[in-house]
């Protein structure tokens, strides 16, 4: 996790904007952690939509008001925005623990290739070792909420059982009879990763979905 952004900055989405620029700030803040790339833009409808479930989910996983400890978890937005000031008033919508690319540094373009990114939103769901865990995983979001941290920790075998939401201490355990399953299911998905980005194309549900250019392809979940 800590390789893919070596060498960079990254910045807080904090009112400073303060810079993570140096390689011990980076793996304190990295480490260990699941990843989220979250590839947007301004300009895009279903990016506005999707953002206030994104930004929720990202909270009641990280915030102190909804978790007795933090998921280990990362939200790291990749603006595909055309301006500057597309991109900062978008940020706004964010959370403010989510870190970004500056706008003028051209590694957004390049993670942009380097995961196939053809559609937005896209949410890139990648294990601490930087592999990936799940290519897009905005519609889970959208379906699962907070519960899909609960699969990627199981299938990306980052042990931290004192994590717990509020509301289901007494009731939830972190470990059930479906972790085997969830395994499976990312592990499946990580064989089949090349022949599906084949298909990247056909959207979700085969409806199709706005591009990087913020075309609609229609068959939209929201």
């Amino acid at each position: 996790m800590v390789d893919l952004f070596v060498d960079r900055v990254l910045l807080k989405n904090n009112k400073e904007q303060d810079e993570l620029d140096t390689e011990r700030e980076i793996v304190m803040r990295l480490q260990n952690r699941i990843l989220m790339l979250f590839f947007a833009s301004a300009a895009c409808e279903r990016c506005q939509q999707f953002t206030p479930t994104l930004s929720n989910f990202f909270k009641r996983l990280t915030d102190e008001f909804y978790v007795d400890r933090a998921a280990q978890l990362v939200l790291v937005y990749i603006s595909l925005d055309q301006r500057e000031e597309e991109q900062e008033s978008f940020l706004k919508e964010l959370p403010k623990r989510c870190l970004f690319l500056a706008y003028e540094d051209p590694y957004r373009r390049e993670l942009q290739a380097m995961f196939n990114v053809e559609e937005l939103p896209t949410v890139v769901v990648l294990r601490p070792d930087c592999s990936i865990l799940i290519s897009n995983a905005a519609e889970e979001i959208l379906c699962l909420g907070p519960d899909c941290y609960r699969n990627w920790q199981e299938a990306a075998e980052i042990i931290d059982r004192n994590f717990l939401i509020n509301e289901d201490f007494e009731v939830k355990s972190m470990c059930s009879w479906s972790d085997p399953m969830r395994r499976l299911k990312y592990r499946v998905e990580d064989e089949k990763k090349k022949s599906k980005k084949k298909h990247l194309d056909r959207g979700w549900g085969g409806g199709g979905e706005e591009d990087v250019n913020g075309k609609d392809g229609g068959g939209s979940p929201w």
